[in-house]
């Protein structure tokens, strides 16, 4: 088995139910049960606490407040505006107020049904129209321009400006957040958490117990999903659970029910945008304007840098010469919002890529062409707003490979006829592209470590800061460490990620796990391979084997080898186990940082990606005019994955990160009532895709002969890129709402495209006829 085709590291054992979670763990006999009880109001004064009736029910152990947390109250990741549990006043529907411990989850229920708690009601801010009248931002207003937009718009032959609202989206992961806290001596305190940031897990942990890092470990397994929901958010879980264990010394367990899981955690920003932009009779952009309003929640939490990543990508992959952006964050009484794949970026995108489709059918003509006009050039036209360059650009080679394999010519005069002899049914296609930068936007998170041990039999443990998520991290190192070693990947095995191995790391997010945590492996193999080298070259002379160099020698096939000498050969375990009889250290730590990230957010201006990863999509809908509902027919997909550490897990990623996509721009609708009550907080009213959602055709393929310099074996980031190519899905929805007039009228529109969005949007069509 080569390395790139290795499966999944956990695929057998998810699938047969051996696979151990957070919640299968139980590490005492008295292990108790957390449970938190949370805000009913959306902003209210706290007047009262009783819970003396339930503290006097049996098999309650403890019942914290705010007043018994003995470091800071406090679990902001960012920003310190974020309580670890509400004292005086509750800011959102879902805060929390109090922790019980308990013998058993019934017990644990029966307890919060004895708390009475009274509030006093305060205003509460819970759309975001409401919030920008208000004007209550979390930080000021931020810039991003180029040029002069507003005298390249007064002079542009067209100009066309609206407003787009992009909806939250919740993550769903299978594994609802979830933490285990076992005390130890003294201060010590374990942490098994499903987090994807354990040092910060670890930070918030010794905040909120008022104790010093090395007192707290935290051991990140494996996650049953995450999608960003867990970046600072399951903090929030480890940090109660913590306190908890802290207070009753017996190790303490809490797992969210999925409808408190949906009603107390962030989402991802809903935003609200205006724009203009304006255009010639070619179509090619002469100017661009917009502003990017998003819903930050309760408390700061990521919604800075989210916005920040949405205002690097307001222009996706077009080169715009005059361009203003403009990104505002504003503070509502909901749930603080929080990372998910893409991280801003989709809220971004969305809005130019509805806006080129306005330009195409205002000038009656294909938005595909339109968009490929406008690409970022190779020589010329290829600096972004921020002044990066775009470098190794594949948008047009991209373009041209995928118009030939989708034919997307042919079915679009197919569509054109079958709408043509169709009254009630009418088909859309639209072909999108995604220009995505990689790097973390805040420059110092770009570092990973890793540790990597060899053993006395030749077997080989690999630990590093990125944590597993179902994204197939673990399964790329233990590739990446067998192709550096020349050993077999079952030879090796990936640790769980653990703070004790591996300190001070960054999340396991921005799609950079793989870069950075597969070249701090590399780096700690490096080290190992120099010094089994020496070892190497002692044992080839002892064989007579004189004039030989470091650089003679290579790992490959389970050996250790001089260049050109057949018989120079070693067995891999024979030269580890020659190493520990020499007194040679078997183990060793590596680093990594990103080279050249920095931005200077004054001016707007510098390098805050170390590349870009580009990706198309081609998807064609059938839309039933009576109904708004649709079915995917086809969509054709090729994507930019430089020399791909593993082909399975990458085409795995990209068919998921575009599903997840569909749902987000198609069914995933999130509503809450008047009082800030979340209506869709369980599978029954909230509608992730199902299988009735995949295209009929599914084609997904990968750009190759195009290596990634600089990066780990020459590859690219997968994770969130290929979500932004659900944008082909909602154009072509949009495309098969203007069909119902010939493309006469610019359809209404907004995302989530919905069942009854598209019917009132045709609607409105025909109503203009």
């Amino acid at each position: 088995m080569t390395t790139g085709s290795l499966k999944h590291d956990s695929a057998i054992s998810h699938v047969t139910g051996r696979s151990v979670y957070v919640n299968d763990m139980e590490v005492s006999s008295v292990q108790l049960t957390g449970r938190v009880v949370y805000s009913s109001s959306a902003h209210a004064v706290i007047q009262s606490v009783d819970y003396a009736e339930a503290l006097r029910l049996p098999g309650v152990a403890a019942i914290l407040c705010a007043a018994d947390i003995p470091g800071l109250n406090q679990m902001g990741p960012v920003i310190h505006d974020e309580p670890c549990l509400a004292e005086n006043e509750v800011t959102f529907i879902g805060q929390a107020i109090l922790l019980i411990a308990a013998e058993d989850e019934a017990v644990a229920i029966r307890a919060e049904s004895l708390i009475r708690i009274t509030y006093k009601e305060l205003p509460a801010v819970l759309t975001l129209r409401q919030a920008i009248d208000r004007g209550d931002l979390i930080s000021p207003e931020r810039y991003i321009s180029r040029g002069d937009a507003d005298r390249a718009l007064s002079a542009a032959p067209h100009v066309l400006s609206g407003e787009l609202e992009t909806g939250a989206q919740e993550h769903w992961y299978l594994e609802t957040q979830s933490a285990l806290a076992v005390p130890g001596e003294g201060q010590e305190m374990l942490v098994y958490a499903s987090s994807q940031n354990p040092a910060e897990t670890q930070a918030i942990v010794a905040e909120v117990l008022g104790i010093p890092k090395n007192q707290v470990d935290v051991e990140v397994k494996r996650m049953g999903g995450a999608f960003g929901g867990k970046e600072t958010q399951a903090n929030h879980v480890a940090a109660w659970a913590a306190l908890l264990a802290h207070a009753t010394h017996r190790p303490v367990k809490i797992h969210l029910f999925r409808d408190d899981d949906q009603k107390i955690t962030g989402k991802r920003h809903r935003f609200l945008s205006g724009y203009s932009i304006g255009f010639d009779n070619e179509g090619r952009i002469l100017a661009y304007k917009v502003e990017l309003n998003s819903d930050a929640g309760s408390s700061t939490d990521l919604s800075r840098a989210i916005l920040e990543r949405a205002m690097f990508h307001a222009e996706n992959a077009y080169f715009i010469p005059d361009i203003h952006i403009t990104g505002r964050a504003f503070k509502t009484n909901l749930p603080s919002n929080t990372a998910f794949r893409g991280f801003g970026g989709p809220q971004g995108m969305a809005v130019i890529e509805n806006a080129l489709d306005r330009v195409a059918r205002f000038l009656g003509k294909d938005a595909a062409l339109i968009r490929k006009l406008n690409f970022y050039g190779i020589d010329e036209n290829n600096e972004t707003p921020y002044g990066k360059i775009v470098d190794q650009n594949r948008l047009q080679v991209i373009f041209e490979r995928l118009w030939e394999s989708s034919m997307y010519e042919t079915r679009r005069t197919e569509a054109d006829a079958f709408n043509r002899s169709n009254r009630y049914k009418k088909r859309g296609l639209a072909m999108t592209p995604v220009k995505f930068g990689i790097s973390f936007t805040t420059a110092f998170l770009n570092q990973a470590g890793a540790l990597v041990n060899i053993y006395k039999d030749g077997t080989v443990q690999v630990n590093h800061g990125g944590t597993e998520m179902g994204q197939g991290l673990y399964a790329k190192m233990q590739g990446v460490a067998a192709a550096e070693l020349g050993i077999s990947p079952d030879r090796i095995r990936v640790a769980a990620t653990s703070t004790s191995k591996v300190p001070n790391t960054s999340a396991t997010a921005a799609s950079s796990g793989s870069d950075l945590n597969g070249m701090a492996v590399k780096n700690a193999i490096e080290v190992l391979k120099a010094r089994l080298k020496k070892v190497a070259l002692d044992e080839f002379q002892k064989r007579g084997f004189e004039n030989l160099a470091a650089c003679d020698i290579e790992f490959s096939d389970n050996k250790v080898m001089a260049r050109m000498i057949p018989d120079a050969v070693i067995p891999f375990g024979q030269l580890v186990n020659a190493a520990y009889l020499a007194q040679v250290s078997l183990s060793a730590t590596g680093f990594y940082k990103t080279p050249g990230i920095h931005f200077d957010r004054e001016t707007g201006k510098g390098n805050p990606f170390y590349y870009y990863a580009f990706g198309m999509a081609v998807s064609e809908v059938e839309t039933d005019v009576l109904t708004g509902e649709y079915r995917l027919i086809r969509t054709d997909i090729l994507h930019d994955v430089g020399d791909s550490l593993n082909e399975e897990i990458d085409i795995g990623q990209i068919e998921g990160a575009f599903i997840q996509g569909v749902g987000w721009v198609t069914t995933e609708e999130i509503k809450w009532d008047t009082q800030g009550r979340l209506l869709t907080h369980s599978p029954d009213t909230y509608k992730i895709p199902t299988i009735n959602e995949l295209p009929e055709v599914f084609n997904v393929n990968l750009l190759h002969d195009f290596p990634n310099q600089g990066t780990i074996r020459k590859s690219k980031a997968v994770g969130e890129p290929p979500f932004m190519l659900a944008f082909s899905v909602w154009l072509a929805i949009k495309d098969s709402i203007s069909a119902t007039d010939n493309h006469a009228t610019e359809p209404d529109f907004s995302l989530p495209a919905t069942a009854e969005v598209v019917l009132m949007s045709i609607e409105k069509v025909k109503s203009k006829k």
